[in-house]
C-alpha cells in the first residue's frame, strides 16, 4: 500500500473511520451461533423473503434503467434554467427519510391517492401489493444510478456526438450507437447500485406496501420482524444481506479502478 505525499496524521482517523464502520459487523460475526446458521437462513419465511427480494429488486433496476437513462441523459447534456432544480427533485429520495417516500407513494397510488383512485376506479389496486415493493424500491434507487450515469455522461462529454451529428446521423441514432455504448460502464456501475439499494430497502416498502408474507414481506422486513421473536434468526438474514452488499460494493468500486482513463 503506498501513499505519496500524505500528512501521516491522516491515518489516525482514517483508521477510526474504518473501526467505526468494521467492529459492528465483527461484533454480529462473534455473536452469531453457526452451528444453527443453515437452518435459520434456509428456513421457509427466511427464503422466501430472500426470493421475494432478489425479484423485485431485479424489477425496480431494470424499472431505473428504462426511467434513469433518458433521465441522466437529459440532466447531463441539457443547459436550460431550471435543470438544477429538476436535478435536485430526482435526488431527492437520497436525503429523504424512507418513510417520507413511502407516504409519498401512499398518496400517490394508494386508493384515495392521486393516481391510485383513478387505478381503483379501473380495478387496479397497487398498494400493499408486491407492485407497491417495486415502486419503493425504485423510488429510492432511482437517484443512485441517475447520478452514477451522469458523472459518466459528463466525463465522458459530447465531442464524439457532435462528430457523428456533423457527419448527418439522427439524434437518436447518436445516442444508440454512441452515447450508450460510450458509458457503458457508468451503466453498469449504476444498475448495481441501483440493484444494491433496492434489496436493502426498508421504510419506504413498510409504509407502501406493507408486510404480507410471500406478497410484500422482503429480507429487509423478515429481519425485521425477526428481531422481535428470533434475534439469532436476525443476525443470521443480516450477514447474508450485508454479504450479497459487501460484494456488490467490491465489484462495481473494483471495475471503475479497473476502467481504463
Amino acid at each position: 500500500m503506498t501513499a505519496t505525499g500524505l500528512p501521516r496524521w491522516l491515518f489516525v482517523p482514517a483508521a477510526l473511520g474504518l473501526l467505526f464502520v468494521v467492529v459492528p459487523l465483527v461484533s454480529m460475526l462473534l455473536t452469531v451461533d453457526w452451528t444453527t446458521f443453515p437452518s435459520l437462513v434456509t428456513s421457509p419465511a427466511s427464503l422466501g423473503a430472500l426470493v421475494l427480494s432478489l425479484r423485485t429488486s431485479a424489477a425496480a433496476t431494470i424499472l431505473c434503467i428504462l426511467l434513469g437513462v433518458p433521465l441522466a441523459t437529459v440532466l447531463a447534456r441539457s443547459s436550460f434554467r431550471w435543470i438544477s432544480v429538476i436535478r435536485g427533485f430526482v435526488l431527492l429520495p437520497l436525503v429523504l427519510p424512507p418513510v417520507v417516500g413511502g407516504i409519498a407513494l401512499l398518496y400517490t397510488f394508494g386508493r384515495r391517492g392521486l393516481i391510485g383512485e383513478h387505478l381503483d376506479a379501473l380495478g387496479i389496486h397497487i398498494a400493499f401489493t408486491t407492485t407497491a415493493v417495486v415502486l419503493a424500491q425504485t423510488f429510492v434507487a432511482l437517484p443512485f444510478l441517475v447520478t452514477s450515469l451522469e458523472g459518466a455522461l459528463r466525463s465522458a462529454g459530447s465531442r464524439y456526438e457532435d462528430v457523428a451529428a456533423t457527419l448527418g446521423a439522427r439524434p437518436t441514432t447518436v445516442f444508440r450507437r454512441i452515447t450508450l455504448p460510450l458509458v457503458l460502464p457508468g451503466l453498469v456501475s449504476g444498475s448495481v447500485l441501483a440493484f444494491a439499494r433496492a434489496l436493502g430497502e426498508f421504510g419506504a416498502t413498510l409504509t407502501f406496501a406493507g408486510s404480507l408474507q410471500g406478497v410484500t414481506r422482503t429480507l429487509p422486513l423478515e429481519i425485521y420482524l425477526q428481531r422481535e421473536t428470533d434475534p439469532d434468526a436476525a443476525v443470521a438474514l443480516s450477514l447474508v444481506l450485508i454479504l450479497v452488499a459487501v460484494v456488490i460494493v467490491v465489484a462495481v468500486y473494483s471495475r471503475r479502478k479497473d476502467r481504463p482513463l
